[in-house]
């Protein structure tokens, strides 16, 4: 069988993820230390303990999330499991770059650290929103963010399954598409409770900061095939992988294109490794017949079979 490992993103943290992780496994232990000193806070308090309102903060989400997943990705890794291909939507792009071995825990942290302040302080510099729009196809999505001619932008950021599609963008803008989804029949128009307008222009400043560091770090050939938001093509090379990686934060997450690609790649199996359920759920929108489970616990990692 054919299996990739898909990572979380953004809304999938839950308050106690991974403990079991840090109390049961050396590994654990080590990557949740070298986590404080690298975020210069006590991350682990805020993944363990909360509160809700601190961990919800982009700025603390994303690098919880990503050290939680990528400890779960590397036990598989060390009791005999391997993919055939990795994704990540959004942030778990990064997870399935370091599980990929495109750079170490550390780095990879480091950059995490560096997207999700930058991306905060954007949506501080720029007040931005993001909603999801659901039953309506990608392309009258579009065309509704392209018919919004006001002050301010709004773009379709993540094409997550059929019938789902999230924008992005200034809150005027964002609440125009809102109003004309739901004229156009969409079923819920609902907006998120983000810090900001995220694979959006107005992520721009967000993207000229991870350049800079991105530029800095010598970015390894991939393990596995890793099939890029912005393309939903596999890349392996790290000059492509840097490149994409760059362009993610402006540009739209190709993620029900991504899992098709795979399974037109031949991929016939999906673990969802982190956090949750919601790529789970995805999938089973993207294509009923996709087999898909997941690993969030380390007895699921010691209990994992294909």
């Amino acid at each position: 069988m054919n299996t990739a490992w898909i990572f979380p993103g953004q809304a999938s943290q839950k308050i106690g993820m991974g403990k079991d992780l840090f109390d049961k496994t050396d590994l654990g232990k080590l990557y949740f230390n070298r986590a404080n000193d690298i975020m210069k806070c006590n991350i682990q308090s805020i993944i363990f303990n909360g509160p809700e309102d601190t961990l919800k903060q982009t700025q603390f989400t994303q690098p919880a999330i990503y050290i939680v997943s990528v400890i779960l990705g590397e036990l598989m890794k060390m009791n005999g499991h391997s993919p055939q291909a990795v994704a990540g939507h959004s942030l778990g792009e990064y997870s399935a770059l370091a599980v990929a071995q495109s750079f170490d825990f550390e780095n990879g942290l480091s950059l995490v650290k560096i997207r999700a302040e930058s991306m905060a302080n954007a949506g501080n510099l720029q007040e931005g929103t993001m909603a999801a729009i659901v039953g309506l196809d990608d392309e009258t999505v579009t065309n509704l963010c392209s018919a919004f001619s006001g002050d301010g932008v709004v773009v379709a950021a993540n094409f997550n399954s059929p019938g789902q599609v999230v924008i992005s963008g200034s809150p005027q803008a964002v609440s125009f598409v809102m109003d004309a989804a739901k004229e156009s029949g969409a079923r819920m128009a609902v907006q998120l409770n983000v810090s900001g307008a995220f694979h959006s222009p107005l992520m721009t400043p967000a993207r000229e900061a991870l350049a800079e560091t991105l530029d800095s770090l010598e970015i390894s050939d991939a393990l596995f095939p890793v099939f890029t938001n912005v393309d939903a093509k596999p890349v392996t090379q790290g000059n492509d992988i840097k490149e994409s990686l760059i362009r993610q934060l402006e540009n739209p997450v190709l993620w029900s294109k991504s899992i098709l690609s795979m399974k037109e790649s031949g991929i016939d199996s999906f673990v969802e490794m982190g956090p949750g359920k919601v790529l789970q759920g995805l999938n089973n929108r993207i294509d009923r017949k996709i087999n898909s489970k997941g690993v969030d616990s380390l007895d699921q990692v010691e209990n994992f079979n294909v």
